[in-house]
């Protein structure tokens, strides 16, 4: 994928700074700041250079629609807008999140993008036709007693039965009502033995023999991305045999340290205008006191991990270096921090910055964070690793646009069909026509 800058660097080579700034509606100096990496770039502003340079991503895919269930904060969609997808349709339920989603992506305000809470509440019919269905949906429990006497008595859709009442149902009755080309879904790890399996077992017949999608899983480490420990559960599902791989995943065997995403006391920290001094101090570089440890929270989480090793548990604080990885970033966070701790040598260590655990699961700079502290951590803690979401939409894409293609072909030989029939009967009875001539003329 080309990067921004790389686009940026394209874009310039076109048209003048003056030309560039106002097609994307910006100053002069915005642009000259964006060339000299003195500000961060906007997340959205390499869509639109792709659209201002006309290009198609780099692995050539035509642009795809696709909606974004369960969106959090909108990690999957940046992944996949990444490579020529269109978003159309967002469901999240959380205010703190839709707030944050919004502020980062405002164009879904205009009239060709659809934002709802409660996917349960929404009728499938209603929702856009789309080529890709995205979501995260949490894992809740599946009651699958009763199933097979269920459809002994002849209840249609296997899926309703079994996983009514959770919200996958609702990711199952949407694909069965808009048959996408394609679906991407993530959850935790843990999907796969959940109830000894059997909630896995239910989401794959339901994918697969209910719905009749090729469906593919793969659990993949946030860590050959970001210095974080955070494995996750991919099912990608197309509605048609392809070729589609995991071999195709291109992940990085060593991946950053800690020290990348830190804020950095040497005077080179970025000064953001969004965050301004709210997590880290420009002026004495240095990450703003009330990110460390108090006396009394150091104090207890030393003793309550103390009393867990004598008697022989793993539960404690992780504490972290620059040159580390950390544990996964939960939640949870906002109560302690305990599981991710920076060390500040013989002084109490202290939490990530929203901004650190922004960076932690690879949202860039550029992403602005409009909600509290307790909430930017539980928000984070939820989220995905967007480098992984880009990575899986990369191998995704080209299967999107194959099958794609191949049903407009489809399409256009069932319109050409007719005609082709009538010009081909034509030629007959001229030929016929021909014959006749040529008879009586002998």
């Amino acid at each position: 994928m080309n990067s921004a800058y790389n686009l940026l660097d394209l874009a310039r080579a076109r048209y003048s700074q003056r030309q560039l700034a106002d097609m994307l509606n910006v100053s002069t100096r915005t642009v000259a700041r964006w060339e000299h990496h003195e500000t961060a770039l906007p997340t959205m502003l390499a869509p639109a250079l792709r659209e201002i340079l006309d290009l198609k991503d780099a692995a050539g895919n035509e642009e795809f629609t696709f909606i974004d269930l369960f969106a959090g904060i909108g990690g999957i969609r940046m992944g996949y807008e990444a490579h020529g997808g269109k978003c159309v349709f967002t469901s999240e339920w959380n205010k703190f999140s839709e707030k944050t989603y919004l502020t980062n992506f405002p164009d879904d305000h205009d009239n060709e993008h659809t934002f709802i809470g409660d996917i349960q509440q929404y009728e499938a019919n209603l929702i856009p036709d789309h080529d890709v269905l995205l979501g995260g949906f949490p894992c809740q429990p599946f009651s699958i007693a009763g199933v097979s006497k269920k459809n002994a008595l002849g209840r249609a859709h296997g899926f309703e039965d079994a996983t009514q009442g959770t919200l996958f149902f609702d990711v199952a009755r949407i694909i069965d009502e808009k048959r996408p080309v394609a679906f991407m879904l993530e959850n935790v790890k843990n999907l796969r033995s959940h109830d000894k399996g059997k909630t896995f077992a239910v989401i794959m017949a339901t994918l697969q023999d209910e719905l009749g999608y090729e469906v593919h899983t793969k659990i993949i480490d946030g860590i050959s991305f970001t210095p974080q420990h955070r494995e996750r559960i991919i099912i990608v599902g197309f509605r048609e045999p392809t070729d589609f791989t995991w071999d195709d995943l291109e992940l990085p065997p060593v991946g950053p340290k800690l020290e990348t995403i830190l804020h950095r006391t040497d005077g080179t920290e970025p000064f953001l205008e969004w965050d301004g001094d709210r997590y880290f101090d420009h002026e004495n570089k240095k990450v703003q006191d009330k990110f460390t440890l108090t006396p009394r929270l150091w104090a207890y989480l030393q003793a309550y991990a103390a009393k867990h090793k004598a008697a022989g548990n793993g539960f404690g604080f992780g504490l972290v270096h620059p040159q580390g990885t950390s544990r996964t970033l939960s939640a949870r966070y906002y109560k302690d921090g305990s599981e991710i701790l920076v060390a500040q040598g013989t002084d109490r260590p202290r939490r990530l910055t929203p901004r650190e655990c922004a960076r932690l699961m690879g949202f860039d700079d550029s992403f602005r964070i409009p909600v509290s502290d307790t909430q930017a951590y539980r928000q984070f803690g939820n989220s995905v690793v967007a480098p992984v979401m880009q990575e899986v939409a990369r191998i995704v894409a080209p299967h999107v646009a194959a099958i794609k293609s191949r049903s407009a072909q489809g399409s256009a030989m069932e319109v050409a069909t007719p005609e082709t029939h009538n010009r081909a009967t034509a030629i007959v009875e001229l030929a016929d026509q021909s014959e006749l001539v040529t008879a009586s003329t002998a």
